[in-house]
């Protein structure tokens, strides 16, 4: 699993948003989004450089943890 610093997330809706955004490009991707933590782990076929792009086209600041 890789994890990332993702900042800007505060609810659920952010939650949605990049949940979505990984499984539109990978539809077996797991994604699990600590919002407290400000991280997101990604299990999936993805490479960290187009998850990184992914979260941030949908207007988060993100980087590799």
């Amino acid at each position: 699993m890789q994890v990332f610093n993702v900042q800007g997330m505060s609810c659920g809706h952010c939650v949605r948003a990049i949940t979505q955004a990984l499984q539109a490009k990978d539809p077996a991707a797991s994604v699990r989004v600590d919002l407290a933590a400000k991280e997101v782990g990604v299990e999936s076929q993805l490479t960290a450089d187009q998850v990184i792009e992914l979260i941030s086209e949908e207007g988060y600041g993100v980087k590799l943890a």
